[in-house]
């Protein structure tokens, strides 16, 4: 036993159930039968493998290794469920099949107890493809019971907390996992099939570059400084492009020290990639290709259900200005409204709370756009030609007096789920526009771009016109499986540490 079961005993905590399953394992320990030392399983074949080739296993041997979480009989003949990673068989146990003391010993099994079963596959007179059990061992004793003897863990804090009881429960839930790794397999095969080359960048930084946000900041001790959790990958992946890789991609972790909501998680997994001699042009459509490929390749079609409202991510995906969508939602022309002043004025007499008399034409338009038009953009929709203000790593669009940039957001559902530029090659522009964000850092702004002159130097090196591309894969992947928060779709999600005391 466990120097924390021991305490746990003495204390008085131990449930009734659990003290029952000690008593067994400590029985099965002096009779030498320790299911712990056993350092292998002999499995030959997975439930739903049997399922599907059931015409073909008929009266063949097989095994399988799982848990049990179902018991129905207690006679001379008694079925179980057993579950591995694929689904659940049925288990066909007869004490004539086992004789006394092996059948005696498998009734005395508990739900969750993880065995080895090895028999003849068969169907019952109910239909249902079953094992015929000849043969069993114990591999591992399950000591504390499953929630709800073996259904219906529902609390979610419980299910985020004990992922591991979650995932035994609840089918649909593993389902939500495994679709979540087939669509960044997609991706990463979709963007290889394109010649793109899969890279890793650093996750510990100098600057917090690449994004304007709150990075978590960590001491390494033998250098003596402090460095910063990446919050994106972006300028180490330019300097690749600088390098000589044509088009680059990492998926990987980022770290951003902000608040958290249904789509907040202070770590979080992006998709970025950069690609030599293209534009945001480029990237509009290589984004659909990634999205509207993967939500085929999981869903067998485009057109799905999320949260009550029909989407259909089909391409073409329609794009929109902010100018557009702010005129069309927000009920204002920023291409009519001309001076900074001007567009304060605008903003207040929309009803824009917080105007303050530092907030410029850009900034006015962009806060506009968030507070009135970018709940309504539920289709798919490429919001195109950001303002420079908040686009400090992006190419002004030609034509627009130095206003506005070749960036896009995508939004589904009116939310974001991925950013992209034509990226800014110029290294005197860059280094003004890093410039300017120490100002506005200076000034207050913790969100501001940190300067990164190392980076200034390697655009001086010369890059080529470039795309670059970011997505989400945590709300992507509540997209296309239908879930309503950030953490029904991360496997350890952050949570506040319980007090035990």
């Amino acid at each position: 036993m466990t120097d924390q079961i021991r305490q746990a005993e003495q204390a008085g905590l131990v449930s009734e159930q659990m003290s029952f399953r000690i008593e067994k394992l400590r029985a099965l320990k002096e009779s030498n039968r320790d299911p712990y030392l056993i350092t292998t399983a002999k499995q030959t074949h997975h439930a739903a493998d049997i399922a599907a080739g059931f015409e073909e296993l008929e009266g063949e041997t097989a095994t399988v290794a799982g848990r049990l979480l179902a018991r129905r009989g207690m006679g001379k003949v008694s079925f179980s469920d057993l579950l591995d990673r694929s689904g659940s068989i049925q288990i066909f146990s007869r004490l004539n099949n086992l004789g006394e003391e092996s059948y005696a010993a498998w009734q005395n099994l508990d739900i969750g107890d993880l065995v080895e079963v090895t028999g003849e596959v068969f169907r019952t007179k109910t239909g249902e493809v079953s094992i015929r059990n000849r043969e069993w061992r114990l591999l591992s004793k399950s000591l504390r019971p499953l929630p709800e003897k073996y259904h219906g863990l529902r609390d979610t804090d419980t299910r985020y907390r004990k992922r591991y009881l979650d995932l035994i429960v609840n089918p649909e839930v593993r389902e939500t996992f495994v679709k979540r790794s087939r669509i960044i397999s997609f991706f990463r095969e979709e963007l290889n099939r394109r010649q793109y080359l899969e890279v890793e960048t650093p996750l510990l930084n100098t600057i917090a570059g690449g994004a304007a946000a709150r990075p978590f900041v960590t001491h390494h001790n033998a250098l003596d400084i402090d460095l910063y959790l990446r919050i994106a990958p972006e300028l180490y992946l330019k300097r690749l492009i600088v390098g000589g890789f044509e088009r680059v991609y990492e998926i990987g972790r980022n770290f951003r020290n902000e608040g958290m909501s249904n789509r907040h998680n202070p770590e979080f997994t992006m998709l970025e990639l950069y690609e030599a001699y293209a534009d945001y042009h480029t990237m509009m459509d290589l984004t659909e290709a990634l999205v509207a490929g993967a939500c085929m390749e999981i869903n067998g079609t485009y057109e799905i259900d999320y949260q009550g409202t029909a989407l259909s991510l089909a391409p073409p995906w329609r794009r929109m200005t902010m100018i557009e969508a702010v005129r069309a939602y927000a009920g204002l022309d920023f291409d009519q409204i001309k001076t900074d002043e001007e567009a304060r004025e605008a903003a207040r007499g929309r009803g824009l709370e917080e105007v303050p008399a530092s907030m410029t034409w850009g900034e006015a338009l962009s806060k506009c756009f968030e507070a009135f038009a970018e709940e309504h953009l539920i289709q798919p929709t490429f919001l195109i030609d950001y303002p420079i203000e908040i686009s400090p790593l992006t190419k002004i669009k030609p034509g627009t007096g130095g206003r506005l940039t070749e960036r896009f957001e995508v939004f589904i559902y009116g939310r974001e789920h991925g950013n992209a530029y034509t990226e800014l090659n110029d290294p005197m522009d860059q280094a003004r526009r890093f410039a300017d964000q120490q100002r506005r850092r200076e000034a207050g702004d913790e969100e501001a771009t940190l300067p990164d002159n190392d980076f200034v130097e390697a655009l001086e090196v010369g890059m080529p016109p470039t795309g670059g591309l970011g997505i989400g894969i945590d709300r992507v992947v509540m997209l296309l499986t239908n879930q309503p928060t950030i953490r029904d779709v991360l496997l350890f999600p952050t949570m506040k540490p319980v007090d035990k005391d």
